[in-house]
């Protein structure tokens, strides 16, 4: 594959003014050449979307619904074709693409059926004073134009929990994909005119996030960013988006903990290894930390350290690979500064920490880092997982919440008791009992709190994040 790509705006491939090479992260080929969207070229799709906005933010919900079925529908039909770009460009091994392009499909529908269900409420106008013979009632209308700032690691689901929730919305888009996954956006492009989108309500721009994205950002005609990324990057752009609402998914260092109720079965340690290890461990509620009970540490670390071992490394293309390259290779050469700062520090590692093939990062299980180790505070963003004991539950709880990250948390517990302690004190977007903090599903509300982001993803809360409240009041006095 070596294609020259165009920026699509307006419903047409236009050719841009400069381009860069896309390379495989895992052979270093080439793959296509990108282009490199100008201020100019931003401007234009913008201006596009901006004049469309008019006409669209008035089809009907029907019609919108029906265009995201459809294109639910055409992600069903041509599956092999969008996983194994996502493979091709992200070095996300294909059995991973696969269950990526399976969550888009519901994520499309998801937006599909939330078209039809966005309801403003009656308010009592006439429980105040003064309010007598009135009646009122909000509804919701398109925000306007949406810029969409998305992330290598799931190169179209977290492009759908933009782009889906803003067509269902009426909202025209502006989509910048992330530098080294832009084909998966290329091919939603192409996807969405086949089923329908008139043209103009999504434009692709790719390019720079320092040049591309922040033209979008600051741009005098875009209503709303939605960003997914790193906490210095969204801070920037809250900083230069002025007083356009903004949605930001950021930074994480996702902990479960495991109390000394819980049997160390295999379906537990299995969820382990996919919360730590799926997806290179690119994922942005990927499983970092593991607080253990003390006295059920030997056990879980000798079996977890045994599945971990069983995962195999290689090229993403092969449906039987779990584990692939990183990103890049300044990625890779940071994880490893970063492993080897904790072994200056002491710290013992049980597994992992070689590179396999010059690429692969065996997936590398760290016991008993310090709380303040970088290890256990920074984001690590590869197939990289602390395990630390506990003797004592609220000390486990008050550990998890020792970070500037609070996206989501997960406790095994058989004590009621215990959980809803952890509901009440956990300070995080999501809690869950039973289960790895890396559990998503497409309908429900997603985000964090801390440096984890501000606003909530999943369809139906996204839709109202993209929405303006209007109030009506009828005075029938």
């Amino acid at each position: 594959m070596n294609l020259k790509k165009k920026l699509f705006i307006n419903g047409e491939w236009i050719e841009s003014e400069e381009y860069y090479e896309l390379r495989s992260p895992y052979t270093s080929e080439k793959i296509a050449d990108i282009p490199l969207a100008n201020t100019t070229e931003v401007n234009n799709a913008v201006e596009t979307a901006n004049a469309v906005q008019k006409t669209w933010k008035k089809s009907s919900k029907y019609e919108r619904s029906v265009i995201l079925e459809k294109l639910s529908d055409l992600y069903q039909k041509n599956i092999d074709e969008a996983a194994q770009i996502i493979s091709l460009e992200s070095s996300k091994p294909l059995k991973d693409a696969y269950k990526e392009i399976e969550r888009t499909v519901q994520t499309f529908k998801f937006a599909a059926e939330e078209a039809k269900r966005i309801d403003g409420e009656t308010i009592s106008i006439d429980a105040a004073p003064g309010g007598e013979g009135r009646r009122g009632y909000t509804i919701f209308e398109p925000i306007g134009v949406i810029g969409a700032i998305t992330p290598f690691n799931f190169p179209i689901n977290l492009v759908a929990h933009k782009v889906g929730p803003a067509i269902a919305g009426g909202n025209t888009i502006v989509l910048k994909p992330a530098n080294q996954t832009p084909l998966s956006s290329f091919y939603l492009a192409k996807l969405l005119k086949e089923a329908g989108l008139p043209d103009g309500v999504l434009n692709v721009v790719s390019g720079d996030g320092s040049s591309t994205g922040n033209a979008i950002v600051e741009h005098k005609n875009v209503d709303l960013i939605t960003f997914t990324g790193s906490p210095t990057v969204g801070e920037v752009i809250k900083q230069n988006s002025g007083l356009k609402k903004v949605i930001l998914e950021l930074g994480s260092n996702s902990a479960v903990i495991i109390d000394k109720d819980v049997e160390i079965s295999q379906k537990l340690i299995d969820r382990c290894i996919t919360g730590a290890f799926s997806s290179n461990g690119q994922v942005c509620i990927s499983l970092q930390r593991i607080y253990i009970h003390a006295t059920k540490y030997e056990e879980f670390l000798e079996r977890f350290v045994q599945s971990a071992g069983d995962l195999k490394l290689g090229n993403p293309m092969d449906i039987e690979t779990d584990i692939s390259a990183l990103i890049s290779q300044k990625e890779l050469s940071s994880k490893l500064k970063l492993i080897k700062e904790s072994v200056c520090e002491g710290i013992k590692i049980a597994s992992g920490n070689e590179i396999v093939d010059g690429k692969i990062l065996k997936p590398t299980i760290v016991l008993q880092p310090n709380q303040s180790s970088k290890i256990l505070q920074e984001e690590v963003f590869a197939p990289v997982v602390s395990v630390i004991t506990f003797d004592d539950i609220s000390n486990a709880i008050n550990l998890v919440n020792d970070s500037k990250y609070g996206l989501q948390a997960g406790i095994y517990t058989n004590d009621v008791r215990v959980a809803n302690h952890a509901i009440e004190i956990l300070d995080v977007g999501g809690v869950l009992i039973n289960d790895i903090p890396t559990f998503r599903l497409d309908h429900m509300p997603y985000g964090g709190v801390k440096d984890s982001g501000t606003g909530r993803e999943g369809i139906k809360y996204a839709i109202k994040e993209m929405s303006e409240m209007k109030l009506v009041i009828w005075n029938n006095n």
